[in-house]
């Protein structure tokens, strides 16, 4: 399995291996990009992982990275060769067009078309051209497409046209220790500050205004990037997890939030409404305005926000790292039946 350690493909990866190595599944991961924290090594330390190699390089979605790309694709195939695994599951779009003699799996988390649309308001330009058909390429080599929601799918059906069949399973986590804890009067949120999609910059904003303060932690932020029992202690004690977010096909921060008990105030996307539902309060994310009004209600509503809190927590703990494996290990196990099948030759007839 590919990753990176940019952003949350990294948890969604680890707690997908762990879920996988309790099936008797085993998993070597092959992490790409930039380098992992010193808090992301020792996640990957402690991950039920059969072994893990690591490459350096940029990756698909930055300036000018076609000729990492192609180090990197020489590398996988190394890697498979000397593994020999039963299938490669990609967690990026242009290796599919690397053979790799096993069935091949992409799992689209994200992609720069569709967050240049959501984020800038405007298709993105000509110097994403050779981005667009790369990615185009990867999907149409693949055995089969994967995302996290129904939204972010039909983002990928109408931008890359893919060939391959298509599935939606919502990524999932191990609670672990992300608990409730007795709560304070503060505002959360958790994200890469610079990332625009994140929209972070919106609760800074805002914050003089509110009657809690805020806490933002993050790549960017004053707390920086942060993790283990400080994170934890974060989620558990915060009474409101804001992510006013412009572009976000799952969001594992929010679920993490969940499961600790925040009350939710996210970005009014259909991706965070399919996956939320009733369980959190929607706002524009491009209105500060609109975040401001929706944070002073729920910070005055002791009762509203315990129901939310409640409904956030139901719903997070329904995106289980349990229900998550079993869905992909279905999934591999059907890839590779598909993969012994004889070609069947139909008879002319006459």
């Amino acid at each position: 399995m590919t990753t990176d350690a940019v952003g949350g493909v990294f948890t969604y990866s680890l707690e997908l291996a762990d879920g996988l190595a309790e099936c008797d599944v085993e998993v070597v991961l092959a992490l790409v990009g930039p380098p992992p924290s010193p808090e992301q090594r020792r996640r990957l330390r402690a991950a039920r992982l059969a072994g893990y190699g690591e490459r350096g390089g940029a990756l698909e979605w930055m300036d000018v990275p076609w000729a990492d790309l192609n180090r990197t694709a020489l590398w996988l195939i190394e890697l498979v060769d000397s593994v020999q695994p039963d299938l490669v599951h990609l967690n990026g779009y242009v290796h599919g067009v690397v053979e790799l003699g096993v069935p091949k799996l992409v799992a689209g988390h994200s992609c720069v078309l569709s967050w240049h649309e959501a984020v800038r308001r405007r298709p993105a330009g000509p110097r994403w051209e050779r981005y667009r058909a790369a990615v185009t390429a990867g999907i149409r080599e693949a055995d089969v497409l994967v995302a996290p929601t129904l939204g972010l799918l039909a983002q990928l059906r109408r931008l890359y046209h893919p060939r391959c069949p298509c599935e939606v399973i919502p990524n999932g986590l191990a609670p672990g220790a992300l608990a409730p804890l007795p709560k304070e009067g503060y505002v959360l949120g958790v994200g890469r500050v610079w990332d625009e999609a994140k929209n972070l910059g919106a609760l800074e904003r805002i914050a003089p205004r509110l009657s809690w303060p805020v806490v933002v932690a993050g790549e960017g932020s004053p707390l920086g990037r942060i993790g283990g029992d400080r994170l934890r202690q974060l989620y558990g004690r915060a009474a409101v997890f804001a992510a006013p977010a412009r572009y976000e096909p799952f969001g594992l921060a929010a679920v993490e939030a969940g499961v600790c008990g925040c009350a939710l105030v996210l970005g009014d996307l259909a991706t965070l409404r399919e996956v939320w539902g009733d369980a959190a309060v929607y706002v524009d994310p491009f209105d500060d305005d609109a975040l401001a009004r929706a944070l002073d209600r729920l910070l005055a509503d002791d009762g509203e926000r315990a129901r939310l809190a409640a409904a956030a927590r139901r719903r997070a703990l329904s995106y289980s790292r349990e229900r998550m494996a079993a869905t992909y290990l279905d999934l591999y196990e059907r890839l590779l039946t598909e993969a012994e099948q004889p070609v069947r030759i139909p008879l002319e007839t006459a």
